[in-house]
């Protein structure tokens, strides 16, 4: 193998070229084809042992679980974009250094029934099932005007709800699985316990274990965002969402049109919904098997349209009456969230442009040549922010005057009126992140640092449509350290913390990294997460493919 490249971003200098920022706006050429990536793969039942080159500290125990896409057809028909394959789960357990990999297809019924008709019959995010051939002509025709039946599919992440593990997509649908040997035990449906039609697959916890999630409502009158409160413990075995409440709901400001979102912040005391500037057309939505388009036809970005933050206070659900607003941004992932000094500071992934969910169709993850240069460089980047919420916005609160007295920070927020505060954002790196096409997926040390002042965070670089190199980043002074291997594709990194740790950045960075040009050449990357040097690789024998999201679980 050859050597791993580390650097810092002392090391990453833009083009010498007049330009200081020309690397900003350069178009890449040449990327390497991702195809072998985004390919239908088998699964792998049976744990089967790695081979580990390096030394994995003998203190880490536990499983690495991570989801994601895994099969992208069914007979003849296939996927339309990447969101729609088959969720696949996958487990790396790791006990004194050494590591065993599994993975099983979640056993959802969109998987049974497709595999059963060998063909796609249950519509998802961006493909749209045929009717059955099997039918006349006049109940084919029916068959349009039904309503497309919430997919089960649950392939972008790992979640704890009560200390039992859920797969989760953002329908109503999760699947309890068992983290020993991926089985999928049952599937329960949030719309049995609270009034939501759906659910994100990024819930946050406080240090209690109550759990908050933002799920959206639709009837008579339109949607509704709410926020989601799951209490902390069961009380009987088969309990699963029982006493979720819905702690409030917060109005679209249009409600036929409401936003899209992925995830939301949370602090010690509140909770922010973000609505951004993607929308849904409920109307497209509804009728989008009448007019034989896909679900994913009714969402779009609309860069006329501010995006708000609305502030609920988590412990009595009261929604702020005061709306911070800031520019057109789309966000998919938070970095944390933490108040002080009378502000909420807010870290987040976002971008100037919200077009890439519509981007990220199979076709064009498979291309290659100019083809794929084209998809890229036409894709806006993602970027960590922070925005500065004052706390404290009252009528005597002077107007046109930047809020923002935390010297540290180059962040505004400014009184428009008695319920607007307008904001600008701090970017949260120098120019150097540049070249490595921003930062998303972003984690950090959660248990610790959750909801509090924090200085690092990690994530992946995006040279590509997927992740091609692993970032540290240093709030203190906004530079950061790189694991990048050309060829090489890790997945979101997972951080542990060492057992002994003092310092907030003390444990391993885990990540999946995938290589398209390698046959089998999977592995699991393990980093120190203080200096960010590659400490061992555990080499599995299988295909996989590129994933969303995972967790890590300590228990023995």
């Amino acid at each position: 193998m050859p050597p791993v490249k580390l650097e810092t971003a002392d090391d990453a200098k833009p083009v010498d070229n007049g330009k200081a920022t020309e690397f900003i706006t350069s178009a890449l050429k040449g990327l390497e084809t991702i195809e072998p990536l985004v390919r239908s793969v088998e699964e792998t039942p049976e744990p089967i042992s790695a081979e580990v080159q390096g030394t994995i500290p003998s203190w880490i125990s536990g499983k690495l679980l991570r989801n994601g896409p895994g099969k992208f057809e069914f007979g003849n028909t296939h996927y339309n974009h990447w969101f729609d394959g088959m969720a696949m789960l996958h487990q790396f357990k790791i006990h004194e250094g050494q590591v065993t990999y599994m993975s099983r297809f979640l056993d959802s019924d969109a998987y049974k029934n497709n595999r059963e008709k060998d063909r796609i019959v249950m519509s998802e995010f961006g493909t749209l099932a045929m009717p059955d051939p099997c039918k006349n002509v006049f109940q084919r025709f029916l068959s349009r005007f039904e309503m497309i039946t919430p997919t089960d599919n649950a392939s972008v992440s790992f979640v704890k709800y009560k200390g039992d593990f859920f797969v989760s997509t953002e329908t109503n649908f999760m699947h309890r699985v068992n983290p020993e040997n991926l089985e999928s035990l049952e599937k329960v449906d949030w719309s049995k316990f609270i009034a939501v039609n759906g659910a994100t697959a990024h819930p946050h916890y406080d240090p209690d274990g109550t759990t908050y999630n933002m799920g959206n409502s639709y009837g008579s009158k339109g949607a509704l965002y709410n926020i989601i409160r799951v209490p902390p413990e069961k009380t009987d075995a088969k309990d699963t969402l029982q006493g979720t409440k819905i702690l409030c709901s917060i109005v679209p400001a249009n409600k036929s049109h409401p936003s899209y979102y992925h995830s939301f912040a949370m602090s010690e005391n509140y909770v922010v919904f973000i609505e951004q500037p993607i929308k849904m057309d409920l109307m497209k939505i509804v009728t989008c098997k009448l007019r034989g388009k896909a679900m994913s036809d009714g969402i779009y970005w609309d860069p006329k349209l501010e995006t708000v933050f609305h502030v609920v206070n988590k412990k009595n659900g009261e929604v702020s009456s005061v709306k911070y607003h800031t520019k057109a941004i789309s966000t998919f992932h938070q970095i944390n969230a933490f108040e002080e000094d009378g502000f909420l500071m807010i870290d987040l992934c976002c971008s100037d442009n919200g077009q890439a969910i519509n981007n990220y169709l199979i076709q064009n993850l498979r291309k290659s040549g100019d083809a794929l240069d084209e998809v890229y460089n036409t894709m806006g980047r993602v970027f960590p922010r922070r925005f500065v919420l004052p706390l404290n916005v009252t009528g005597e609160t002077p107007t046109d005057q930047n809020l923002n007295t935390r010297l540290s920070s180059s962040a505004t927020c400014v009184k428009v009126s008695n319920d607007k505060v307008f904001c600008q954002h701090e970017d949260l790196h120098g120019d150097e992140l540049h070249q490595y096409g921003g930062l998303e997926f972003p984690q950090i040390n959660y248990g610790r640092n959750n909801t509090r002042p924090y200085r690092y965070f990690y994530g992946c670089g995006f040279r590509h449509l997927v992740g091609d190199s692993l970032l540290k980043m240093d709030l203190k002074d906004k530079t950061f350290k790189v694991w990048q291997q050309k060829g090489f594709f890790p997945s979101e990194p997972a951080f542990v913390a060492s057992p002994d740790a003092v310092e907030e950045d003390e444990g391993l960075i885990l990540s999946v990294v995938l290589s398209p040009s390698q046959d089998k050449g999977a592995f699991l990357l393990v980093l120190d997460s203080k200096s960010f040097e590659e400490l061992a690789r555990a080499y599995v024998p299988v295909n996989m493919a590129y994933g969303f999201h995972g967790t890590f679980d300590a228990s023995a």
